[in-house]
């Protein structure tokens, strides 16, 4: 049966090699830094690095410049005022709708008011007036 080494143990063991693989003084002739060159440094899998260790695999990531950190931060940032945006358009679309609503309205209005006048305006010119009587007082 084999020993096991534990978490702190490994966790001791994988920032070691972290520090190995940043200076460039790696046993096992590693010259970028990432995750899978830690886990090989160590001797683990990069999988065992992922699944057990996060916060190492966030440690390797910062010394890399590819913080997950900054892209949720960024990202949730952008989602904020991305939701802002909508919220503004969407009150604006209802307010839009208001005022089509109110127009619409009054111009019902104003095509009765219209056909209204217009039979004024025809009964007016059918009319022909009589011809003027001469008074007798």
């Amino acid at each position: 049966m084999t020993d096991r080494k534990t978490a702190q143990v490994r966790s001791r063991e994988l920032r070691t090699a972290l520090s190995r693989v940043r200076r460039g003084r790696t046993r096992t002739q590693v010259t970028r830094l990432s995750i899978a060159a830690v886990a090989r440094e160590a001797g683990v899998s990069a999988a065992l690095i992922h699944n057990h260790y996060p916060d190492i695999a966030s440690e390797i990531r910062d010394a890399m410049g590819r913080s997950d950190g900054a892209k949720k931060s960024k990202g949730s940032q952008e989602l904020k005022t991305l939701r802002g945006r909508v919220r503004q358009l969407n009150q604006e679309i209802r307010s839009l709708r208001t005022d089509v609503a109110r127009l619409a309205s009054v111009n019902e209005v104003l095509i009765a008011e219209n056909s209204s006048l217009k039979g004024r305006v025809s009964f007016a010119n059918s009319v022909t007036p009589l011809a003027s009587r001469s008074r007798r007082s």
